[in-house]
């Protein structure tokens, strides 16, 4: 909770943000979770599945993801509202990834004008929770809910998040592979560099023969766009923590990194890439 101007601010997310309990756990960030729907039943995103359980699930099928509840959005609100809070902020998975951010506003309207501030981070994994921390900064600081807004839609609009999969199979069978569908060439081993475009959905940036060579020139474009400039760093990978230290340590060597976080991607994104993913989002340090 942020005590702002006399007003007692909530900050809510949703379990797409990759950040860890621990990060989390700092600045009393709520979190709503994404649904994974197995042969099973359905579990709650991090609090019931976690990514490595999910891997050993997709062996054998693939699962489906759902949205979070209006019910669990409702609870989260509440229940900030019953430990003090006097607005809140919640920042959102991309609209145009998932529907996430309209249920929640239509769950924000049910509360009185102006409680609820729901904001579109037009992006999703640790490029959501980047600009989370960044609203969590913002707020400690003092600052006031469109100062913060301002600060989310700056750094949002300079950052880069990409990232290369083993296969596109994942993507294209969850509906989520958008205008990345064009440069598919299964025979030759093209690979995308996939990006969250401007809009908030997937594109491709540059392309190359094979995983490792698409996973260097997505690490060039980093290199050539955020030389000189010092920035905060994510690195995300699906079961490939070994691969995504070492990408940590290449980062530092090249740029100016004032911050730098690894995260596991959360089994709700996981479904639509698979294993083996690489990524790094980086925006400008405040």
């Amino acid at each position: 909770m942020f005590d702002v101007n006399g007003e007692r601010i909530a900050l809510v997310t949703d379990t797409a943000c990759d950040l860890s309990d621990e990060q989390l756990a700092a600045f009393d960030i709520r979190t709503v979770p994404l649904r994974v729907n197995t042969s099973k039943g359905e579990r709650r995103d991090r609090l019931e599945i976690t990514p490595e359980e999910l891997y050993v699930i997709m062996e054998t099928e693939l699962p489906k993801t759902s949205l979070p509840s209006p019910d669990d959005i409702t609870a989260t609100y509440r229940k900030a509202l019953d430990d003090g809070a006097t607005r809140i902020l919640h920042l959102s998975i991309s609209s145009g990834l998932s529907g996430t951010f309209n249920i929640a506003n239509t769950v924000a309207a049910d509360f009185p004008e102006g409680l609820i501030t729901v904001l579109d981070t037009k992006t999703l994994s640790a490029g959501e929770g980047l600009l989370v921390l960044t609203a969590a900064n913002g707020l400690s600081r003092g600052k006031t809910i469109p100062e913060v807004a301002a600060d989310v839609d700056r750094l949002r609009s300079g950052q880069l998040g990409c990232f290369v999969i083993p296969t596109l199979e994942y993507l294209r069978k969850g509906g989520r592979i958008g205008l990345v569908e064009g440069v598919i060439g299964s025979l030759l081993q093209i690979k995308p560099v996939i990006y969250v475009d401007d809009d908030g959905v997937y594109e491709t940036l540059v392309k190359a023969r094979g995983f490792r060579k698409a996973v260097s020139a997505m690490n060039e474009q980093f290199f050539q766009r955020y030389a000189g400039r010092k920035i905060d760093l994510a690195i995300v990978h699906g079961g490939a923590y070994e691969e995504a230290v070492e990408m940590r340590k290449l980062y530092e060597e090249h740029l100016d990194v004032a911050n730098c976080f690894i995260s596991p991607v959360s089994p709700a994104l996981a479904i639509h890439t698979g294993k083996g993913l690489l990524g790094a989002i980086a925006q400008d340090a405040e």
